[in-house]
């Protein structure tokens, strides 16, 4: 059955979260999925130069009107008239100033699909500004569960390293007694030795990990040992997605980024092509107003008017660089289409693909947590036989290394199917908590 919003928290269980504000190196700061991804959609510089086109094409989208709004100039000028050698009485001689004012107002049949690509070119602008913010949403979520898998995966090699530190207690107790050989010994050493390199190794690469994950959030530290003080304020738990692909084609495809800019590229094309042809073939009317004064004695101005029309011939043509420039513009609308086609049948097959993976990745899931209560039974059983004496030291280390690698196992499935979860809300371009409560399966 579908799962339903009481069934949200056990999907992810965000704790309660304290300032990120502090300083790393006093004090613990915890930081909760949702923090992080405000703090990345605050600091992205992509999103910023994003912001910045969406503003232009706003101004443009806002001011249509300047389409059509007349080209107005003003001129001024000074002229100093006299001769220089004839001596000769010159009409208007010594320094004039000359003003004009123009008005220039031209008028085509493309100008309207001038303005609806205008207008298409903000829209797209802002569904580019949203699918921004979605990807870079779900790349933090990614990076965070990650870091988070990384920090179960320390408290598990710590649980190890407290479990070869026992082991080796009780192989020198054995040894000291005589009923354990220095080759039981030497192992229980070197299986401690091993937990703690396996530990070290791995909380190196976690701080380094979540130092790239902080310089992503705009908070970056300055060494990767204050990282160490950041601790991120959830964990995953899963639940099994059955959801049909045909179903969430017909649903969710028309309302992908990619698609419906496709779509928007052909009608932009489209709209292109019809103010090329228009432009190159229809009638265009210019109106232009004139008027000059000089200071010439006496005064004198003139004020002029002019209505022209003007009726392309050479783009009738066949040929002429008017008439061609036309026809290719219905090349790039065919090539957009076919685009759009491409576009959807890529989504298709990715939703496809994503759907069929979750599906079989949950019985990978179930195989893992069964092979987990083997693993741990198995150790208990072995730990056991150690303590009695009837079972050698290395036979406890495979023990507990399979179910280490059982556990880890499972984790790196859980964080697989999760990842999934992510891909599929971005492919049908839901948000995943809405994804995980519509389609969500309880009881397993």
């Amino acid at each position: 059955m579908n799962l339903k919003p009481k069934f949200l928290p056990f999907i992810l269980v965000f704790l309660s979260t304290s300032s990120i504000l502090g300083a790393y190196a006093q004090e613990d700061v915890f930081l909760t999925l949702d923090e992080a991804v405000n703090l990345a959609l605050e600091y992205n510089l992509t999103l910023r130069k994003t912001e910045i086109d969406l503003a232009a094409s706003s101004l443009s989208e806002s001011n249509l009107w300047a389409e059509i709004f007349p080209t107005i100039s003003a001129t001024a000028s000074a002229e100093y008239r006299n001769s220089l050698f004839s001596g000769a009485d010159i009409s208007g001689s010594g320094l004039n100033y000359i003003v004009g004012l123009g008005i220039n107002f031209g008028l085509n049949a493309g100008i309207p699909y001038t303005m609806r690509s205008i207008r298409l070119a903000h829209q797209s602008n802002i569904l580019r500004m949203d699918d921004a913010r979605n990807q870079l949403s779900i790349q933090v979520t990614k990076f965070f569960f990650s870091l988070v898998a990384e920090r179960n995966n320390l408290l598990l090699l710590d649980e190890v390293l407290n479990l070869a530190q026992r082991q080796l207690t009780r192989s020198e107790a054995l040894f000291r007694n005589g009923l354990a050989g220095e080759l039981s010994l030497t192992q229980s050493r070197l299986s401690l030795e091993n937990a703690r390199f396996n530990l070290s190794a791995a909380r190196i690469a976690h701080n380094n990990n979540l130092s790239d994950f902080l310089a992503m959030l705009g908070m970056e530290t300055s060494d990767t040992s204050s990282a160490g003080n950041m601790t991120l304020s959830g964990e995953i738990r899963i639940i099994r997605i059955e959801a049909d692909s045909d179903a969430l084609i017909r649903e969710y495809l028309p309302l992908r980024p990619d698609i419906i800019r496709n779509n928007q590229e052909v009608e932009r094309l489209s709209l292109a092509r019809m103010q090329t042809v228009l432009q190159s073939r229809a009638p265009s009317l210019n109106l232009s107003v004139d008027w000059r004064s000089s200071s010439f004695s006496p005064f004198t101005d003139l004020f002029s008017a002019t209505a022209r029309l003007s009726i392309p011939i050479d783009s009738w043509i066949p040929g002429t660089s008017r008439s061609t420039a036309a026809a290719r513009s219905m090349d790039a609308v065919e090539k957009a289409r076919l685009d759009l086609e491409i576009a959807q049948n890529s989504a298709r097959t990715q939703i496809r693909s994503l759907t069929s993976l979750l599906r079989g990745s949950w019985d990978s899931i179930l195989i893992a947590r069964l092979s987990l209560q083997a693993a741990q039974r198995g150790y208990q059983l072995t730990e056991q036989g150690f303590n009695n004496g009837i079972v050698e030291a290395l036979v406890l280390h495979d023990a507990r290394n399979n179910m280490t690698n059982a556990r880890q196992r499972l984790h790196q499935a859980e964080l697989s199917y999760f990842n999934m979860i992510l891909d599929l809300s971005s492919a049908i371009n839901i948000d995943w908590k809405e994804l995980i409560e519509l389609y969500g399966v309880s009881g397993e």
